[in-house]
C-alpha cells in the first residue's frame, strides 16, 4: 500500500490514487459466511487476473495470477477485462451414501467472474466459492466462436505463500504417489529431493521442485493449510511447482503421449482448486470442502452401494510366502497355453480348498468378504514386458474353481471380490471391460479391486493424463451399470469423486500397507496421510498386520512394520474407509483373538467423527460413532515418539452410561523392539469422563465405547 504526505501537490496524489485504482482493476470481494475468510479478486496491470486469500486477518494466499497458456494460440493470462460479476450464496445439508458423519453441510458465498480477452475476442469465467474452512475455484470455458477446441500447454495457477512454511510433500510425479512424505521447510524442498525419489514400478518426476497434492502445509504462525483439486473430471491431474526463492506454487499439469496437457471442448470445465484453512488442524481433518464441490450422485438407485470388511489372499503374496501365478514358466501368451497341462509350481495362493480357509474365517468372525488375487490366468509374465494382451480377466487357472467357490460363499454369507490387474495395459482392459462385468454379475461378484502397476500402455501415456482420467471414471460408469463398485489401486489419487460416484469405495493412490513388507514406511506414516492423501477421499490402506516381524511369514524377508500391533487397530478409525481389510494371516489373528475383537467390532461406515487431538507428522486421535447404533470407537496413531494422549467424552450423550474397552500399549511397548506388548482393560465412562493414556514409540490406542445394557 503506497503512503504520502497530504503536502504533497494534487497532480500527484492524482496521479498515484489513479495508479492504484489502475493496479486493483475490477477488485471484487467476498467472505466466508462466518466472516473469517475474505477472498479477493482483482485484475493487475494488462488485465492479468488475480486473487488472494486471507484467514482471520492474516495471509493465506498473497497476491496470486492466474490464467492458462494454450498451444499455438493466444494465452489465457492478460490482456482480460470483466465483463461481468455475479454474486450469490447457498446452503443445503445432504447426506452421503457412506462417509464419516450423516449429513454434511454445504455452505458458501460464491463470486463469478467473467472476462473477456479484448484482442481475442474470448472469454473465460472463474468461479470462486469460499466456504468456513476454506476456498474453491474454478476456469469455466463457455461455448463460444472464438474458444471451441484448444489444447492446454500449462496451466498457470498461483499459490503465493506468506513465508517459508513447513511442508509435508511428495515428489512430484506422473505415475506414483507411493512415496514416503518428507518433512521439511519449502527452501528444503530442492536440497532434499533427490534422497525423496525411491524406486516404484512406474515413475516420472519432474522438477527438482515439483511436489504433489493434496499439499499440507503449516505456517510458522499456527496456521494449517491445504492445497489440492476437486473434481478431477476430463482434465489432467495437478501437481505443484515450487519457486523456492519466493515460495509460490503454480499449477503443472500431467502431459499425455505427446506432450499436451488438455485437449478441450467449449463448454468446459477445470477441476476445482481447494485451499483448506484453520488454526486448528483439526479442523482439517474435518472439512467436507472437496467432498462438496463435486456434483451429486446421479444414481438413482444406490441400495446396492454397502460399506464393506473383508480378509483376502494377498498378504500372504506381498509377504512372498505364496504367489499370484500358477507356474513358474516365462514368455506367457494367454490363447497358446493349455494351463491343466503344465507342471504347477506349488506356491500358487488363490487355490479352491484355501481360498474356502479365507470364507471360512470371514464367516466365523463376521466379515463380508474375501478378496482374492492372483485367481486368473497370465500372471506368469504380467510385469514389465509391457504387453497389451496380457490378462483377459475371465479365465481361471486349474486350481480355482469360480462355481464352487461362489457356491461355498454363498452359503456362508460371505462375498467374494474379484481383482483386475490390468498391468497398466488400459487398451486391453477396455476392450475385456464388458465382458469381465458380465462375468462378475453372472458368478456373484459385486465389487472389484482394479490395479494399474507398471508403464501405461500405450506407451508414453501417464497414470495422472487426462486419457487415464477419462479411462478411470469410464471404468467407474461401466461399473455402476453393472451395480459393482470399485477399489482402484495406482490410479489417481482422489478428488472427491466417490460423491458423484458412490461406488468408488476405496482407492490406492499412496504408500499403503504392503510397503511395510518392502522394508517399511516411517512411524510417522499415519500421523500424516489423514492431512494428505486422504483430503481427496478414503484409502484402502489395508491395516490390521499383527504379526509385524515379515520374516516369521517368510524367513526370507527381513523387512518389519514400523507399528505397534495396538496401533495397527487404531488404523481402523484414524485412516477413513468404507473398505476395510483385515489384512494379516487368520493364523496371526488366531494367535491374539483378544484384540482381533476390536477389528470384528468397528464400525466401517459412521453418523458422526470428531477429531480429538491431532499434529500433523506427530499424532492424531479421532472417535466416530457408528452408523445407526450408539457405539463410538477411538483411535490413536502417533510417530517415533512415545507421548500421553489426553482426550475426554464429551462427544458421548448426554445421561448415558457407557462401557469402553481400551486396547493399549503396554508399559514396554515399542514398535520395532516390543510390537506386540499390549493391555486391555474395561472402564464405565459418561460424556464427564477423561482419559489420560501412554502411547509407545511408533504406537497408539485403540476403544470401544458400548452404551451400558447394549
Amino acid at each position: 500500500m503506497a503512503t504520502f504526505s497530504l503536502r504533497r501537490p494534487t497532480h500527484v496524489l492524482l496521479l498515484i490514487c489513479l495508479s492504484l485504482l489502475c493496479h486493483v482493476a475490477g477488485a471484487q470481494e467476498i467472505k466466508s459466511p462466518n466472516g473469517q475468510l475474505r477472498l479477493t479478486f482483482a485484475l493487475q496491470n494488462d488485465g492479468v487476473p488475480t486473487y488472494r486469500l486471507s484467514y482471520k486477518g492474516r495471509d493465506v494466499i498473497k497476491t496470486s495470477k492466474l490464467g492458462l497458456d494454450l498451444k499455438n494460440a493466444t494465452a489465457l493470462t492478460s490482456g482480460f477485462a470483466v465483463a461481468d460479476t455475479k454474486q450469490r450464496s447457498f446452503d443445503e445439508s445432504w447426506q452421503p451414501v457412506w462417509g464419516e458423519v450423516k449429513t454434511i453441510r454445504n455452505h458458501y458465498n460464491e463470486l463469478a467472474v467473467t472476462l473477456t480477452q479484448t484482442a481475442t475476442n474470448r472469454s473465460i469465467r472463474v468461479r470462486f466459492r469460499v466456504f468456513d474452512d476454506g476456498l474453491g475455484f474454478r476456469y469455466e470455458f463457455p461455448r463460444q466462436p472464438k474458444l471451441d477446441y484448444f489444447t492446454i500447454k500449462e496451466e498457470r495457477t498461483q499459490f503465493a505463500l506468506a513465508g517459508d512454511h513447513k511442508a509435508f510433500w511428495i515428489p512430484g510425479d506422473y505415475d506414483t504417489q507411493e512415496y514416503s512424505t518428507v518433512t521439511s521447510k519449502l527452501s528444503e524442498v530442492r536440497g532434499k529431493m533427490k534422497a525423496a525419489v525411491t524406486p516404484n514400478a512406474s515413475q516420472t518426476t519432474f522438477s527438482p521442485t515439483g511436489v504433489q497434492t493434496p499439499l499440507m502445509l503449516k505456517s510458522q504462525d499456527g496456521l494449517y493449510i491445504n492445497i489440492h483439486e476437486a473434481a478431477l473430471i476430463d482434465y489432467s491431474c495437478m501437481h505443484l511447482d515450487l519457486d523456492d526463492k519466493n515460495f509460490v506454487l503454480e499449477s503443472h499439469l500431467t502431459p499425455d503421449a505427446v506432450g499436451d496437457k488438455g485437449l478441450i471442448q467449449t463448454p468446459a470445465l477445470s477441476p476445482w482448486r481447494t485451499v483448506i484453512v484453520s488454526d486448528k488442524a483439526g479442523d482439517i481433518l474435518e472439512s467436507k470442502l472437496v467432498l462438496n464441490l463435486n456434483e451429486p450422485t446421479k444414481f438413482k438407485d444406490v441400495s446396492w452401494i454397502k460399506p464393506v470388511k473383508y480378509v483376502g489372499v494377498w498378504w500372504e503374496m506381498i509377504t512372498g510366502k505364496s504367489t499370484w501365478s500358477y507356474t513358474n514358466m516365462d514368455n506367457i501368451k494367454l490363447d497358446s497355453v493349455d494351463y491343466k497341462t503344465v507342471k504347477p509350481n506349488g506356491t500358487h495362493g488363490a487355490t479352491t480348498a484355501h481360498v474356502k480357509e479365507y470364507i471360512d474365517f470371514a464367516a466365523l468372525h463376521g466379515f463380508d468378504a474375501v478378496l482374492v488375487e492372483g485367481w486368473n490366468t497370465g500372471w506368469e509374465d504380467w510385469f514389465g514386458k509391457h504387453k497389451d494382451y496380457v490378462f483377459d480377466f475371465v479365465t481361471p487357472y486349474p486350481d480355482f474353481n469360480v462355481q464352487e467357490l461362489q457356491q461355498y460363499a454363498a452359503s456362508k454369507n460371505v462375498k467374494i471380490i474379484m481383482h483386475h490387474e490390468t498391468s497398466g495395459s488400459v487398451r486391453n482392459y477396455e476392450r475385456h471391460l464388458e465382458d469381465a462385468f458380465d462375468f462378475m454379475n453372472k458368478n456373484g461378484y459385486n465389487a472389484v479391486k482394479t490395479g494399474y502397476v507398471g508403464d501405461i500402455v500405450p506407451l508414453g501415456h501417464h497414470h495422472y493424463d487426462q486419457w487415464l482420467i477419462n479411462h478411470y471414471n469410464y471404468v467407474l460408469e461401466k461399473a455402476a451399470e453393472h451395480k459393482i463398485m470399485v477399489n482402484g489401486h495406482e490410479a489417481v489419487r482422489p478428488t472427491g469423486l466417490a460423491r458423484t460416484y458412490p461406488n468408488l469405495i476405496g482407492n490406492e493412490a499412496a504408500r499403503g500397507t504392503e510397503y511395510e513388507a518392502f522394508g517399511g514406511s516411517n512411524p510417522d506414516h499415519t500421523t500424516i496421510l489423514p492431512f494428505t492423501r486422504l483430503i481427496g477421499g478414503p484409502m484402502d490402506y489395508t491395516p490390521g498386520i499383527f504379526q509385524t516381524q515379515i520374516s516369521a511369514i517368510n524367513p526370507q524377508n527381513k523387512s518389519f512394520v514400523h507399528s505397534t500391533l495396538v496401533r495397527q487397530m487404531a488404523l481402523y478409525v484414524t485412516m477413513y474407509s468404507p473398505l476395510q481389510m483385515a489384512a494379516d494371516l487368520p493364523e496371526n489373528y488366531n494367535k491374539h483373538l483378544d484384540a482381533f475383537q476390536f477389528i470384528k467390532d468397528v464400525a466401517v461406515d459412521w453418523d458422526d467423527s470428531k477429531v480429538l487431538e491431532a499434529e500433523p507428522g506427530d499424532y492424531i486421535t479421532i472417535a466416530r460413532k457408528a452408523k445407526g447404533k450408539s457405539s463410538w470407537f477411538i483411535g490413536s496413531t502417533n510417530d517415533e515418539n512415545g507421548r500421553t494422549s489426553n482426550i475426554n467424552f464429551s462427544f458421548l450423550d448426554p445421561g448415558k452410561k457407557y462401557m469402553a474397552t481400551i486396547y493399549a500399549d503396554a508399559k514396554d511397548a515399542h514398535y520395532e523392539k516390543n510390537p506386540q506388548a499390549y493391555t486391555i482393560r474395561k472402564m464405565n465412562v459418561t460424556r464427564k469422563s477423561k482419559l489420560t493414556q501412554y502411547c509407545a514409540p511408533g504406537g497408539g490406542y485403540a476403544i470401544s465405547v458400548v452404551e451400558a445394557g447394549r
